[in-house]
């Protein structure tokens, strides 16, 4: 059985309004579940394609400061 994650997250929220994406992730990350950290890795993915190089930079930074707390 050959999965692709990243197939199946993309095709799972293709349609979805900004609202939905936004409940997606809340609900995933709330949830706490390890088996929903693939489906959030291939959205920041997604984000991070998309992101300007200073996007990216004030991710970068916002990351750099969650993690020392």
């Amino acid at each position: 059985m050959n999965l692709n994650i990243r197939e199946t997250v993309i095709h799972n929220v293709k349609d979805n309004s900004t609202a939905q994406l936004e409940d997606t992730i809340t609900d995933s990350i709330e949830r706490k579940k390890e088996e929903l950290l693939p489906g959030l890795g291939v959205l920041f993915e997604i984000i991070w394609k998309e992101s300007s190089g200073e996007d990216q930079q004030k991710m970068l930074e916002l990351l750099e400061n969650g993690l020392k707390h």
